[in-house]
């Protein structure tokens, strides 16, 4: 089993989602959430996955477009640093990201299928990760990071969204 990251193995700002993770398997973890959006996307209509809690604020539909584009840098970051790369991965910009694709054009079968691919993808890839390449280190915007610690950031991310749709968009989530 995978153990729980050190705060030495990311930065401060990580602690928040990486807090968010149950103790347990890691990869577990994982699975057991990769079911939780295709449910949830599978009960919604069109109309209430592009609803909006406020003016500004991003549509259902964004929110998982958004969990997709961070499952698929925090994992080429995690392969990169697993594998032992020592360069600076960068930050990147969320709200960029989100201006210039249009998730709200997709339809819920379309994000529950690239969702459902996405976070396969990441669980065969961490399925297969040596136990020296979950504590492999190397630099995140400027900071420490661990392999074990992007994946805890992963789950605590998708945690974290999940509990703004359950609180923000009323949405019917068992977390």
């Amino acid at each position: 089993m995978v153990e729980r990251p050190t705060t030495e193995e990311y930065a401060a700002y990580y602690e928040g989602y990486i807090q968010l993770v149950p103790e347990g398997n890691i990869i577990e973890r994982l699975e057991l959430q990769a079911n939780i959006i295709p449910t949830l996307l599978s009960s919604l209509t069109e109309e209430q996955a592009n609803y909006r809690y406020a003016e500004g604020k991003w549509s259902v539909k964004e929110v998982i477009g958004h969990l997709l584009d961070n499952e698929r840098i925090m994992s080429s970051r995690l392969l990169r640093i697993a594998r032992g790369e020592q360069a600076n991965h960068p930050g990147y910009d969320q709200d960029v990201l989100m201006q210039t694709h249009p998730f709200n054009a997709y339809t819920l079968a379309d994000l529950i299928e690239e969702y459902a691919v996405t976070r396969r993808s990441t669980i065969l890839m961490l399925r297969r990760l040596t136990p020296e390449a979950w504590l492999c280190r190397g630099i995140v915007s400027d900071n420490t990071a661990s392999a074990r610690s992007i994946a805890f950031v992963m789950a605590g991310h998708e945690l974290h969204h999940l509990s703004v749709l359950r609180d923000r968009y009323s949405l019917d989530l068992k977390l």
